[in-house]
């Protein structure tokens, strides 16, 4: 019984942070869409747009996650919950821009076209940022959500 209910919460768990990731794709969409419009077609330099965009893929991120990955987890009133979670987002967003900036110089050396570098750059950045989302969203920002 007691690993049948293990095994439950396991599978829960799994199911959660497999939403997480498909919430996490289309703010990454959003993000990398967002990044590329502003530096690309419209010249904005590249740590400006890529807060705008990383800003962007929040908002996108806190709605289908409040409302798809954790919608049990509503005990909180929606701007402490939003508080939260873009306080984990604002730290990711220093290690994401912090991986960014460092990558692009190296990985665009390694590519014909350099501003694949930068993209990149981007998706060592978006990969790292992810499990530190996830993990301090789960356990602080959705923490109302039974186990």
């Amino acid at each position: 019984m007691i690993y049948r209910l293990n095994s439950a919460l396991r599978s829960r768990e799994i199911e959660r942070f497999a939403h997480f990731v498909t919430v996490g794709l289309t703010g990454t969409l959003v993000d990398f869409g967002v990044l590329i419009l502003l530096k690309e077609l419209l010249g904005v330099p590249l740590l400006i747009a890529n807060v705008l965009s990383y800003t962007a893929g929040i908002v996108n991120n806190f709605v289908l996650n409040r409302l798809w990955t954790f919608p049990e987890a509503r005990g909180k009133r929606l701007w402490t919950q939003f508080g939260q979670f873009a306080a984990v987002s604002a730290i990711g967003l220093l290690i994401n821009t912090g991986i960014v900036l460092l990558l692009t110089a190296p990985l665009s050396a390694l590519f014909s076209q350099a501003q694949m570098g930068y993209l990149a750059a981007k998706l060592v950045a978006t990969v790292v940022v992810l499990v530190w989302n996830f993990f301090l969203n789960r356990y602080w920002t959705f923490s109302d959500v039974k186990k």
